[in-house]
């Protein structure tokens, strides 16, 4: 990229998604992106080329030469684990992991283990919370003129595990990111489209967050159309439902907010502006990670615990269906063969 900057980024994974994050880091001149690794040469160089980095097919020997202060990890979710734990073994500062966080069960109780240990700092890349409109929604909810939120609705047109994490943490992140207390959920179908996101094709759950608020969550087919409805993928939408007014925000379509005093709204514009707003939004991100490795208090809302705990209410979900029952948070375990159990 032509510039010496203070903090050094590397790519792990050179797939359709790696451009866009190294592109983010034209938003944050103290930063660069010196390196991308992936096992194919058809992947990584002509990646290489065109951004002026160095390429490895090997991630340790990039992690050793380069050095790098924050790594993103932009690879299938099952192969995940290994080099979380390689990049946490070399103590790379920061790493970013593109969602979800987890496949299964097992992955996820390893990186509950790998948290409580590692010195890396580890953030799920749920970049369109730094999405200005959603920002906009953000600020007029905590700023209490809406008065007390009773009802959160979070919906996304692709199966949970495409999807279903980034509405979540979208809907959380509007109420100050209140954990999640009980689930009682409802599956059906199995969506073998994605086999590296593999999950039922539709789910619903009733969700009580710790404060209180009650939330309605739906990924997949049963979701409300939001976006083109020729498309399963541009209809991520969440609203929060309050005493004296709303917000909902689209990322395909509009963002509102209604109160007392008014309407405010704007729209995505089209794929065009969506394109260049999600950079800022991953700049944002980027920027967020860095001011966590400057201060350990100011973890953004996307941290590795954060998103466990995300994927332990997919986890009750899948198994609230199975027990016919609400699943307390509280201490939840999952049935270690639960997806099998889905899947049969």
């Amino acid at each position: 990229m032509g510039m010496t900057a203070p903090y050094k980024a590397a790519i792990i994974g050179c797939g359709h998604r790696a451009a866009a994050h190294i592109e983010a880091y034209y938003h944050i001149p103290e930063a660069s992106v010196v390196a991308c690794c992936a096992p194919s040469p058809l992947r990584r160089e002509p990646l290489a080329a065109e951004y002026g980095l160095c390429a490895y097919a090997d991630v340790a020997e990039m992690i050793e030469r380069e050095r790098p202060d924050i790594v993103h990890f932009i690879t299938r979710p099952d192969v995940r684990v290994h080099i979380m734990s390689l990049v946490a073994e070399f103590g790379v500062p920061l790493c970013t992991v593109e969602k979800p966080v987890a496949a299964g069960v097992g992955d996820w109780l390893e990186l509950q283990r790998l948290e409580a240990r590692s010195r890396t700092k580890f953030a799920i890349c749920h970049q369109f919370r730094w999405h200005p409109g959603l920002m906009r929604c953000q600020d007029a909810v905590r700023g209490g003129c809406l008065g007390e939120v009773a009802l959160l609705d979070i919906s996304s047109g692709m199966n949970i595990a495409g999807q279903g994490t980034h509405s979540l943490n979208y809907g959380r992140s509007l109420v100050g990111d209140p954990r999640v207390r009980s689930v009682f959920g409802q599956w059906s179908g199995w969506d073998k489209e994605d086999s590296f996101q593999a999950a039922p094709s539709s789910t619903f759950a009733l969700l009580e967050f710790e404060n209180g608020i009650r939330g309605i969550w739906t990924s997949g087919p049963v979701s409300p159309r939001v976006g083109d409805p020729s498309t399963n993928w541009q209809h991520v939408r969440v609203a929060a439902h309050a005493k004296n007014g709303r917000v909902n925000y689209e990322e395909f379509g509009r963002w509102e907010i209604v109160s007392a005093s008014g309407t405010e709204t704007g729209d995505y514009g089209n794929m065009g502006a969506w394109a260049s707003k999600n950079l800022e939004a991953q700049a944002g991100f980027y920027r967020a990670m860095f001011r966590w490795l400057e201060d350990d208090s100011s973890a953004p809302g996307t941290n590795l615990a954060v998103s466990l705990h995300e994927w332990a209410v997919v986890l009750a979900l899948y198994q609230s269906c199975l027990e016919r029952c609400p699943i307390d948070m509280d201490g939840f375990r999952p049935h270690e063969d639960l997806l099998e159990h889905i899947k049969r």
